[in-house]
């Protein structure tokens, strides 16, 4: 019986490669592993050589995307880890639906995300076209909870212009006390895994925290007290951290308006993703000193990777970092071999309890 194949657009990094692969193997996938983000690609080859294919292309062009995913026969499914977009033009050459075209003997029956969101993934195409889309939430809810408090403590006490002060050999001191912690009102905005583990660890260093959940699933802890509104919670914040998947309901959730409402002096915090804050909005706001919005911390951008492009770039009171929020070893262990694990389940025909993403 032929084995189920499997392209890695994007493996994980470093010690973790060999993880991954040897999880995939060990379930019988065939894996085609795409060198384009390897480290060292000599030295993987010469390591994998015989038990794996290779290929090496930018899975960001769509067409070169379609190509290998239909080469050697297709694969079953494509695994991916920095959100490589799969579009409907994708979905349908790779599952064999075009009308025109080469056609894979082996049509895409899976896509996997290592990581949480899906919001890459179109998926009302995917279920038009039979592909089950999963995905590993909460692999990396402690590694964003404490980003998002270095987020905070790096705002509240001005680490990176003390930093940058010190190293010009110039004594800055503060022009007023930075307020403690636990004189902070924490707002989560989406109280599933990753919120509760920030408020968890906010209340351990004396924060009092709010947070707005929609899902009466995701319930407070008990000394977490849930906002009516997002009007609500932006106006009795102090910070603002948002934690909630990009979805139609959520795109452009906190825009000018919401901006406007904020408390002087406050801080927004975004290691969710770009589109649920109009970020022009929150540029403009930061650039106003008259605005509430005093600073922001921002990990996820609505244009990344080769299209990396923002209006924040350049502001002082902005705090930027490349989408890495997730990016801890253990979190990144656990997403990649639950990952391979769903994978396998999916492709066997073993569904039950692997979560599929939905519209």
């Amino acid at each position: 019986m032929e084995r189920h194949r499997i392209l890695l657009l994007d493996a994980a990094p470093g010690d973790l490669l060999g993880v991954e692969l040897e999880r995939l193997l060990g379930h019988g996938l065939a894996v085609t592993l795409n060198l384009r983000r390897v480290a060292d690609r000599t030295a993987v080859r010469a390591d994998w050589a015989g038990r794996v294919e290779f290929t090496d292309f930018d899975p960001f062009d769509e067409a070169a995307l379609i190509a290998e995913t239909l080469g050697g026969g297709g694969h079953h499914a494509v695994k991916s880890r920095a959100g490589v977009p799969l579009r409907a033009a994708f979905l349908a050459a790779a599952t064999g639906a075009r009308t025109a075209g080469p056609r894979a003997a082996a049509p895409l029956r899976v896509v996997a995300r290592a990581g949480s969101g899906t919001d890459h993934v179109d998926l009302a195409a995917a279920a038009r076209h039979g592909v089950a889309v999963t995905h590993t939430p909460g692999s990396n809810a402690d590694a964003v909870a404490e980003f998002a408090l270095a987020q905070l403590l790096a705002l509240t006490r001005d680490l990176v212009a003390h930093d940058d002060s010190s190293h010009r050999g110039r004594w800055r001191s503060p022009a007023a006390p930075a307020r403690a912690l636990s004189e902070l009102t924490l707002g989560i905005v989406g109280l599933g895994r990753t919120g509760r583990a920030l408020a968890d660890r906010a209340r351990a260093l004396g924060m009092t925290v709010r947070a707005l959940t929609r899902s009466p699933a995701d319930g407070a802890p008990g000394d977490v007290s849930r906002a009516a509104s997002l009007a609500e919670l932006l106006t009795t914040s102090d910070v603002v951290s948002v934690h909630l998947p990009l979805t139609a309901r959520t795109r452009g959730l906190i825009g000018r308006a919401e901006l406007a409402l904020l408390r002087p002096g406050a801080i927004l915090l975004n290691t969710a993703r770009g589109g649920i804050v109009d970020e022009p909005a929150l540029a403009d706001a930061l650039r106003d000193p008259a605005h509430p919005l005093a600073a922001a911390a921002v990990d996820t951008f609505a244009h990344e990777h080769a299209a990396f492009d923002s209006p924040l770039f350049g502001l002082p009171n902005a705090l930027l970092t490349p989408h890495v929020a997730g990016m801890t070893h253990r979190a990144m262990a656990e997403a990649a071999v639950r990952c391979a694990d769903h994978v396998a389940a999916l492709l066997t025909g073993h569904p039950d309890g692997i979560p599929v993403a939905t519209t």
